[in-house]
């Protein structure tokens, strides 16, 4: 036996929704089918927000008695009409899962009841190995002749055809990993050793649960949490309530938001000047209407409670120490799902000298994603945060409500990156970090030794004038 396969799921897994209402327009559009059935609507519309339901099986068990007499080569054709249209509809981060069992060197197989003749197009431009799907028998004239050749792929039934699968390619089970959103599906799931939750309808939710399987979601990045059956990331919900008014201790003046872009991939960065710019932040990618990715220290995630917290909203994990590009990669792949990645180009705070320095003074990682992926970086000016939280202070000032300091907050165009130089389009992403800051921002002058001691953590006990030498983005 093999060291196993990896069975997919067509709908509300692989895809965002369901095939069914795609196909439908299909075979009408060919003439194999003189209209929708009564009821056919509302059923796809409830499939869509809540998956398989019994009423909605029942129909799909009469397709065989309905296609009795149509031309399996005219439905195929049918079929294939719509493959662009469904391979649209294949989730952003469910080509990361079949990339990885396809490295490992497993076949992939997709596995639902929609009938064989139906998604053998679609599975073939997506790659698989296979399609395990509900097979229509055939006459000698090519049509279909009313009954099934081998099982209704679903439930028990579906169970059964990937274990004669197996059986026929020489696939251990028990190796193997099996993908779905639905309840019905249980027996597959709990046949194989490595069973994976997707997008979980409401009973599944509790069996996923019980049973301890791991739950994903191929429509945001790997670990990020969605609340389960109304499909929100619990950053979504947190934005929701994220408004200024949370904070009556700073004053916001936000500006230019719209040029974030509402929809696709794009590199957000901004400059850093305070433990509060990632609320400041926060704020503007509320106002954006979209979630972000989140590139953050190491740090962030070893504390308790709020590592969690950062994990959970799809946090990218950091460790300078190690110099690896796993944060970079995972990065791009978030971006490669149509996702914004937040970055701070500096690494850290500036501490002393550094920190006045009108010429900010960044790490290439921005720009080394830029050219990894070719999306826009989207500059972002913050000024103003320090007065709220400095450095030197453990928290920010929550009792000042009666002069609350102004936090300015610009969002520029797209940076005009060359995509030749590391250094040359790093230096040009600071320069338009810094186009959008204040003019104060860009006028050189001394501070004060107390400005210098505000600009450092808690506890230093050094020389703030023996910081001229410091490189960026070190603690």
């Amino acid at each position: 036996m093999t060291q196993g396969a990896a069975f997919f799921d067509l709908d509300r897994t692989l895809l965002a929704g369901a095939s069914g209402e795609i196909f439908s327009e299909a075979m009408q559009r060919a003439g194999l089918s003189s209209g929708p059935f009564p009821g056919e609507k509302f059923l796809f519309g409830l499939f869509h927000r809540i998956g398989e339901t019994l009423p909605a099986m029942a129909i799909a068990r009469q397709g065989v008695t309905v296609a009795k007499g149509r031309s399996a080569a005219a439905v195929q054709v049918a079929a294939e009409s719509v493959v662009e249209q469904l391979v649209g509809l294949v989730q952003p981060f469910a080509e990361t899962a079949l990339k990885t069992h396809r490295e490992s060197g497993r076949p992939v197989v997709l596995a639902t009841t929609t009938p064989y003749d139906l998604v053998k197009p679609f599975a073939d431009a997506l790659g698989f190995d296979d399609a395990v799907a509900t097979r229509y028998a055939i006459d000698a004239n090519g049509n279909y002749d009313g009954t099934l050749d081998g099982p209704f792929v679903w439930s028990a039934g579906k169970l059964m055809a990937i274990q004669d699968w197996a059986d026929h390619h020489g696939v251990d089970l028990a190796e193997s990993w099996a993908y779905s959103d639905s309840f019905y599906d249980t027996p597959m799931l709990d046949a194989v050793g490595h069973p994976v939750v997707v997008n979980p309808d409401p009973r599944m939710v509790l069996v996923a649960a019980t049973r301890r399987w791991p739950t994903v979601n191929f429509d945001v990045s790997p670990g990020v949490i969605k609340i389960p059956v109304v499909g929100l990331e619990v950053q979504d919900v947190a934005l929701r309530f994220n408004r200024t008014a949370i904070y009556p201790y700073a004053r916001f003046d936000i500006g230019a938001v719209d040029n974030i872009p509402s929809t696709g991939p794009c590199i957000l960065v901004g400059n850093h000047r305070s433990y509060f710019d990632v609320s400041a932040m926060s704020l503007v990618i509320a106002k954006s209407g979209r979630p972000a990715r989140f590139l953050g220290k190491k740090e962030v995630f070893d504390a308790p409670i709020v590592g969690q917290v950062a994990a959970a909203m799809g946090g990218i994990r950091v460790d300078r120490a190690t110099g690896s590009d796993e944060p970079l990669q995972a990065a791009a792949d978030a971006l490669a799902g149509g996702e914004m990645v937040v970055m701070m180009p500096e690494g850290t705070i500036p501490r002393g000298p550094a920190f006045f320095d009108p010429v900010l003074r960044g790490r290439w990682g921005a720009a080394r994603l830029a050219q990894m992926t070719g999306v826009p970086v989207v500059p972002v000016g913050l000024w103003g945060t320090e007065k709220v939280w400095p450095r030197s202070n453990r928290l920010p000032n929550m009792l000042n409500f009666a002069d609350a300091p102004v936090v300015r907050v610009r969002v520029g165009p797209p940076v005009k990156l060359k995509g030749k130089s590391l250094d040359a389009d790093t230096k040009r992403i600071m320069k338009g970090i810094v186009a959008q800051l204040p003019d104060e921002a860009r006028e050189q002058r001394t501070p004060t030794r107390n400005e210098l001691l505000a600009t450092f953590p808690p506890g230093y006990s050094g020389d703030p004038e023996q910081e001229f030498t410091r490189r960026p983005g070190e603690d």
